[in-house]
């Protein structure tokens, strides 16, 4: 049973458990295994791309070659895949460029060729390659507004896709006719296909009109050179039924689900009941704090519906509206949120990071909160609403010493969160 000065290690172990379980190297080999061909065309995009390619030559016994595009600091040696890195989450012009050569490769691609698609989250930023209609600062503006504006994942991607000459299934029909397999690694809610990395080897169910409507939605600036071609039929992206698609395979490696399941598994080993509220929580990421500060004091004091000792585990991807310029991303925001809410209840500790180690644009994974959180911020004078009004809860827990820094795991299944409910008082 875990003691309340054991809370903090304990929480990162579930957290590492559940990187453990997105690791390339774990979960890459046993689809290789499903491939017949004597040599591979290895592309792709995404922050755990490179991980992914270096378990790949590691199992992978016939020729290999290719090239493929992670986040600066993500890369890992290879032998026989390029690895190239760009900027995220705004795409700079290195991603531009391995962009138009990843397209290049699937295009020359023949029908006796089989070419594996590597993808994880990131991709979007990553493999940016904007259509004609707009030029890459312009690409890159949209990219930051959508950032800031609140829009879901799936939203977001919506846009990105009918701007891109390689998102939204068009890296498949460059390919076509070669066999393309895909291995992907879900950092999306729901583990949608056409979202991660925003589906280049998938087909789009979204459409032109949609990217319309989120535009003005969200109230995104654009030029009418962009709004053009939206309005205009060749921007739609391919559909189910279209033709490349009959020689695609695609798999999901990984999944947030497996890496809750992983976590699940160590709660019961160490004699506590978990409770998994979903792997596709959405939502505004302080208001998504508040309400598992709330289910977990509702499970203090009604032992409903789990009895303490108990966690509460979920995943997805909240997000957060950008209103002022402090520094956090959703995890640390997202537990900023709870901390409010909870006002230091006495059993409950809680851990929420980003499984990629990366919280937004920081340096930090995420960030722990204990019941005497609040207590240590008013010893400081520091005024925990405030950094919460000022999207600034990467310094709220900075000056606490809360936050959990991991460095990049080269994995990415999205948002991990455990609330760790005690059943005796620390």
């Amino acid at each position: 049973m875990i003691k309340p000065n054991q809370a903090r290690e304990f929480l990162r172990k579930l957290f590492d458990v559940s990187v453990a379980a997105a690791d390339p190297l774990h979960c890459i080999p046993p689809y290789l295994q499903e491939i017949e061909a004597k040599k591979l065309i290895v592309i792709g995009a995404g922050k755990a791309s490179a991980a992914m390619a270096r378990a790949v030559e590691q199992h992978w016994f016939g020729e290999l070659e290719g090239l493929i595009v992670t986040r600066y600091d993500h890369a890992v040696p290879t032998q026989h895949i390029e690895i190239v890195e760009a900027s995220h989450p705004v795409p700079d012009e290195a991603g531009m460029k391995a962009a138009e050569r990843i397209l290049e490769i699937a295009q020359q691609a023949g029908p006796d060729d089989h070419v594996l698609c590597l993808i994880s989250g990131g991709g979007s930023a990553l493999l940016s390659l904007p259509v004609d209609a707009i030029d890459f600062a312009e690409k890159q503006d949209i990219n930051k507004q959508l950032l800031t504006s609140g829009a879901s994942i799936s939203e977001m991607n919506c846009v990105r896709k009918h701007f891109s000459k390689v998102k939204g299934g068009r890296l498949a029909a460059a390919a076509y006719p070669a066999a393309l397999t895909t291995l992907a690694i879900s950092d999306v809610p729901g583990d949608d296909l056409s979202i991660i990395a925003s589906g280049p080897t998938v087909p789009d169910s979204s459409t032109r009109f949609d990217a319309l409507n989120i535009i003005n939605k969200y109230d995104i600036s654009v030029s009418d050179s962009a709004i053009n071609w939206l309005n205009c039929p060749e921007s739609e992206t391919p559909k189910a039924d279209d033709v490349v698609f009959s020689t695609t395979t695609t798999k999901l490696v990984a999944t947030p689900m497996m890496s809750l399941e992983a976590a699940k598994k160590l709660v019961l080993d160490n004699g506590m009941t978990p409770l998994v509220l979903s792997d596709e929580l959405e939502g505004e990421a302080r208001e998504v704090g508040k309400v598992h500060a709330s289910i977990a004091r509702h499970i203090l004091k009604h032992s409903t519906p789990v009895k303490p000792p108990a966690v509460i585990l979920s995943g997805g991807e909240t997000t957060v509206t950008v209103r002022h310029k402090g520094r956090g991303g959703r995890n640390t925001e997202f537990l900023l949120g709870y901390v409010l809410q909870s006002q230091g209840d006495e059993r409950t500790f809680a851990i929420a990071c980003d499984t990629d180690g990366i919280d937004g644009s920081e340096d930090n994974a995420g960030a722990i909160a204990t019941p005497d959180t609040l207590s240590r911020a008013q010893a400081l004078n520091v005024k925990a609403e405030d950094y919460l009004q000022n999207n600034d809860a990467y310094s709220f827990f900075e000056i606490l010493d809360d936050l959990v820094v991991s460095g990049p795991t080269l994995t990415n299944v999205n948002d991990f969160r455990a609330v760790l409910i005690l059943d005796e008082q620390p």
